[in-house]
Formats: C-alpha cells, structure tokens, sequence
C-alpha cells in the first residue's frame, strides 16, 4: 500500500470516528438569546438546532407573525464531548444540561422526533413535560386547582384524588392540555 493510501485510509477513519462520536446536547440559554446562540454556533461551524413555533404577536399599531423557540431558554447543538470548550464560550450559553457537571446526550431518535415535528405542516406549541404518575394540577375545566396524579388507562389520561389517611382514591378522566406539573 502506498503512503498516499493509508494517509487516505487513516483521514476517512478518523472521519467516521468523528463522526460516531458527534452526539446531541442541550445548552440551557440567557433569557432571549437563543437565536442569537444557534447563529453563533452555526459561525463557528457547529451544528444547532432551535426549534421553533409561530405566534401572533401584536404591538400598538399591527399584529406580525413571529417565530420564537418551542422551548424556551434552550438550543440542541450537535458535537464530540471532547470539544465542549467552543460551545461553553459561545456568547449567550449558560450552561449544558447534564447532571453532576456532565453533560448528558440526547437520544438522536429524540432529535429526530422534533425535527420530524417540525418538517410537518401540522400544528405545533409547547406543553409541559408530563408522565405518568407525576403530581399534577388542572389550570382549566371545573376541576381548576386540584392537584393529583396523572394515570393512563385505554389510551385516556385520568386524574387521580387521593385520600391518604384512609388510602382511597378516585380517578376523573381529564385532557391531558387541562393539566400543568404541580
């Protein structure tokens, strides 16, 4: 094999190492700053994503359709654990979303899910992170202010109100948009 060869044989596996080691992390944002950060990102040649919805948004004189990120206060960016250095920097990053002082990465079917989201024309907003048997509170509806537990039962969502001194319970079904993390 001649030194070109494995020279190019050497740069397309490291190439391919790279980018098997490219994973999705979450920066948590200033206030406001997310366009600026994914802009910022994408300068410095790494790969964001800022999904977003459009809103009316109206000022004195005229209403003007916007887009502001679907979720606030965060941007997705794409890289090697290794070169969390550039992303830190970036003029608007607080921080990355992890725990104990690590990041953690995103399943790339998550991503995927979002960016399916969004390539649709169906409708789209933000809703709070539910899961079942999360505490919860209803925000509209005749039940407005209780709290309970969030179940599914045949593919519907029931709001469970619990006694506790007598360990009895009872389970409403509810649209899960009526409800909020308590």
């Amino acid at each position: 094999m001649t030194q070109l060869n494995q020279t190019n044989q050497i740069n397309q596996t490291n190439q391919m190492n790279q980018t098997n080691s490219l994973h999705w992390y979450a920066l948590r944002t200033k206030s406001r700053h997310e366009k600026i950060v994914r802009d910022q990102l994408a300068n410095q040649g790494i790969e964001p994503l800022l999904p977003t919805v459009k809103r009316m948004s109206q000022w004195k004189d005229r209403k003007k359709e916007i887009e502001v990120p679907l979720f606030s206060g965060y941007c997705f960016v794409r890289f090697a654990s290794d070169d969390k250095l550039p992303v830190l920097k970036t003029i608007g990053v607080v921080d990355l979303v992890g725990s104990g002082h690590r990041p953690e990465a995103i399943p790339d079917q998550e991503i995927a899910a979002i960016r399916t989201l969004m390539a649709s024309v169906l409708p789209y907003d933000p809703h709070p992170y539910l899961h079942e048997g999360m505490r919860v509170e209803v925000i509209r509806g005749p039940l407005q202010g209780v709290q309970g537990i969030l179940l599914r039962k045949d593919k519907r969502h029931r709001l469970v109100l619990g006694v506790r001194l007598i360990q009895q319970a009872a389970a409403v079904e509810i649209d899960v948009n009526d409800v909020v993390p308590a």
